[in-house]
């Protein structure tokens, strides 16, 4: 049986962790290698939960604020502390003219 998300985040309590192998869930076949995580895996199961309802709510604090039933100041904290963890990937955008050329 498939275990969630938050059990695992809870056995390695924020540290790194790297995956070593994958099942397809309809089939017998495993592959086997070397895989990181996704930065969203990292955050512990409540921080999950927060992002997934922040993106459910598209980005509205005050909706945030009538759901979990807390202050705007207290959302915009628990923002601030869930980017802190997160690595955020550079984005250059490229031109029509540079991706024709490639």
């Amino acid at each position: 049986m498939a275990k969630e998300w938050h059990e695992l985040t809870k056995m390695t309590q924020g540290k790194p962790v790297t995956v070593e192998r994958v099942r397809l869930v309809d089939s017998d076949i495993a592959i086997e290698g070397n895989f990181t995580l996704p930065p969203l895996a990292n955050l512990s199961g409540e921080d999950q939960v927060f992002v997934m309802a922040f993106v459910r709510c598209h980005g509205s604090i005050k909706d945030m604020e009538e759901m979990f039933g807390i202050s705007y100041p207290t959302v915009k904290n628990r923002i601030n502390r869930v980017a802190k963890q997160l690595e955020f990937v550079e984005i250059v955008a490229i031109s029509a003219q540079e991706e024709a050329i490639s």
